[in-house]
């Protein structure tokens, strides 16, 4: 007879605790697995719009109905850049079972959407790895540098990339450039490590979201892919203001070991 469980084994919950709060800068949306020269081109942002000159949107993460965790992310615009940054952190009784504390940081053009690198400093139990992505468009590669601060060895890897892709984090806020209409759907180049894939950002219907910071009228987008990062984790979903500014007030990532949710608790001008 088949077992059926609540709740995952502790082995489980590591593993699930590990893979989930990472999430928070990737939610938004990513994923690995085909060719470069196979993803679609990158829509450029819409006529008139303008991503935050500065913004700071904090998150509470709940894993099921349990509080898990804080994520915070900061856009700051550079010239014709977006700077991107986001951090990850476990709390209280998660930081017992297994503690994360992630830093994540992107940029991206803010004319063309095109991402010029994407960077992530793990820690996540023992597990302490960094790892800086670049994308190199003049000679079309990516080059990845990653060290393991635990066991002392460092790897360097470069594979071919297209001429304008998104990355894991700036892929979060660009649909925020783009028409979102229900029930229309596009196609983004989304390039973690050494693949380029494409997601399919589904504008599923507009629907009513309550956060701890307030009520909004939404438009639901879930990401899918068919290998990588989207793929693993399940079902994703993204709730972005009906508005002109299309701000990502809630995220969640539905599991077989159960789900995780992100809810907008601040949002400011600095």
């Amino acid at each position: 007879m088949q077992e059926h469980r609540i709740f995952p084994r502790p082995a489980q919950k590591t593993r699930a605790l590990r893979k989930s709060l990472p999430i928070a800068a990737a939610i938004g949306l990513a994923a690995i697995a085909a060719a470069a020269q196979s993803a679609p081109p990158l829509l450029p942002p819409r006529s008139g719009y303008n991503f935050p000159a500065k913004q700071t949107l904090t998150y509470a993460v709940d894993w099921r109905v349990f509080p898990a965790g804080t994520t915070v992310m900061h856009l700051q615009q550079d010239g014709d850049e977006e700077r991107v940054s986001a951090t990850g952190d476990t709390l209280g009784a998660i930081n017992l079972i297994y503690r994360v504390s992630d830093r994540f940081q992107s940029s991206f053009n803010r004319r063309t959407g095109c991402s010029a690198g994407f960077a992530k400093q793990l820690q996540e139990g023992r597990r302490q790895v960094n790892t800086d992505l670049k994308f190199d468009y003049a000679q079309g590669k990516a080059l990845l540098d990653e060290k393991n601060l635990v066991k002392g060895n460092s790897k360097h890897q470069e594979a071919p990339i297209g001429p304008c892709v998104t990355d894991l984090l700036s892929a979060i806020f660009y649909p925020a450039a783009l028409t979102l209409t229900p029930v229309v759907s596009f196609r983004v180049p989304v390039a973690d490590a050494m693949h380029t894939v494409a997601v399919t950002m589904k504008v599923e219907a507009r629907e009513t979201v309550r956060t701890p910071l307030g009520t909004y009228q939404t438009v639901r987008v879930q990401p899918t892919a068919d290998a990588g990062v989207v793929k693993t984790r399940g079902n994703i979903w993204i709730w972005y203001t009906d508005d002109e500014r299309h701000v990502p007030v809630q995220m969640r990532a539905r599991l077989f070991w159960g789900t995780i949710t992100f809810r907008l608790t601040a949002m400011e001008q600095k």
